[in-house]
């Protein structure tokens, strides 16, 4: 998984790329938290995540968890077909902002 970090309109706006599974959510574990507790606002960019399994979800829910205990924003952007259907069949629909790319994201947050 790659992940690269950018700030944009008083947000950090992080992009994740390639598959969100066991093998790689660590990855994103590692540095969604802190990411999170470190800024107001953060669009996760998910567009070039064509698979997101359990382990993803956790990670997710994590950095879902992180936001709400620090009043913070997370907003995840560009879910695929595929990876929205898991988020609709696991319920995690409705315990995020979910907007379709990282323009709409951002406009979300003000």
């Amino acid at each position: 998984m790659q992940i690269t970090e950018q700030t944009r309109d008083g947000a950090l706006v992080i992009q994740a790329a390639g598959r969100l599974d066991s093998g790689t959510a660590g990855a994103l574990e590692a540095v969604l938290p802190t990411r999170i507790q470190a800024n107001d606002k953060v669009v996760l960019n998910l567009a070039d995540v064509p698979y997101v399994s359990s382990a993803g979800l956790r990670v997710l829910l994590i950095g879902a968890k992180a936001a709400r205990a620090g009043g913070k924003t997370l907003v995840l952007a560009g879910l695929s077909e595929s990876v929205r259907e898991v988020f609709d069949i696991s319920g995690f629909t409705s315990l995020f902002t979910i907007a379709p790319d990282v323009d709409a994201a951002l406009a979300s947050l003000g």
